[in-house]
Parts: structure tokens; sequence; C-alpha cells
């Protein structure tokens, strides 16, 4: 059975991703290698609101890549894999191409 996490307010939903530890060529690469934290928005939140209670949406979307912070958010296993739930104002940035 296959699990759908829809976050609430200004949340996030992150896949982090992992850079390859070695090369097409077979090259161990050192831990630290450039190693920047990222991840894949996988669902995002409604958005949370102002004091005036319009809602303001997440700077984000489901499929942008984004820069995240060393530390925080909450770790969240889902049918065996990996996520992270983040606060919108914790992303640090989005990442192109």
């Amino acid at each position: 059975m296959a699990k759908r996490l829809i976050p609430t307010f200004n949340r996030i939903l992150v896949e982090k991703i992992v850079p390859p530890s070695k090369t097409s060529a077979g090259i161990l690469l050192p831990e630290k290698t450039s190693q920047l934290n990222s991840g894949k928005v996988i669902a995002v939140g409604p958005g949370s609101r102002d004091k005036a209670g319009n809602l303001i949406p997440p700077s984000v979307k489901e499929g942008d890549h984004v820069l995240l912070p060393e530390y925080g958010g909450s770790q969240i296993k889902l049918d065996d894999k990996e996520f992270h739930l983040f606060r919108d104002e914790d992303i640090l940035g989005i990442l192109h191409d």
C-alpha cells in the first residue's frame, strides 16, 4: 500500500539528493567533495495565513530542486524511503540548471 503525505500549512516534503560516491570510471570520491545539501520537492502544503487571514502561498512548487540547511527538518520514512519535512522559510533557495 503506497502512502501519500500532504503537508499542512507552509511545510514542504523533500527527498534529499544523494551525490554519487564514485565516478562512472569507478574512482571513489571523498565524502566531502563539493557536496551540496539539496533535494527535490515532493509535496507542498497550501501555505500559511497572515494576520488578516489572507493565504500566503509557499515559495516553491512540486518538482523544484532546492538548497537545504545543513541541520533541521523532520525526518520521515514512508514505504522504506526517507523524506524530510521543512518549513517554507527554512528552504535556502531554488537550484536551476
